[in-house]
């Protein structure tokens, strides 16, 4: 049982190590290490959920040949993550900026969450105590006893 857990982890560790073609490769082990860091950086725009470094789509064959060209012609990080944001948008971050218009959306949830917590509070607080009971007439203090008594 543990070896076919260990085999079954093996293939998938290395399953991202398939994706890449080794003739893809760069002949320096650092530009290749540079490389990868940045495949893990961007989003195959076809797989959506999917790094460029995991996925077997033309789309991110393309893109992870694009970083190798840049990296080897000498650009930096920025300069290339700047490259497939001005032609993709930022959707093709893995973990875009948080600012701007997505500040928004990252401030959402938990704006939320405190406004549906408030207004629960807000309730259990408003029926813990419960509304005040008027006290009986005489009248109907005495038609109880009546009653009781019978």
């Amino acid at each position: 049982m543990i070896r076919a857990l260990l085999v079954v982890l093996a293939m998938w560790s290395a399953s991202s190590a398939w994706a890449l073609d080794p003739s893809e490769m760069l002949d320096d082990p650092a530009l290749e290490a540079r490389a990868r860091a940045l495949d893990h950086q961007l989003r195959c725009v076809v797989c959506q959920s999917e790094t460029v470094a995991s996925s077997n789509a033309q789309w991110a064959l393309d893109a992870r040949a694009l970083v190798r060209e840049q990296v080897e012609a000498g650009r930096t990080d920025a300069e290339i993550m700047a490259f497939f944001v001005t032609r993709y948008g930022e959707y093709v971050l893995m973990d875009p900026p948080k600012s701007g218009s997505s500040l928004i959306l990252w401030a959402a949830g938990p704006i939320m969450l405190l406004i549906a917590g408030l207004l629960g509070w807000r309730y259990i607080r408003g029926r813990a105590s419960p509304a005040e009971v008027s006290g009986l007439s005489d009248a109907e203090k005495q038609r109880l006893k009546d009653i009781l008594d019978e």
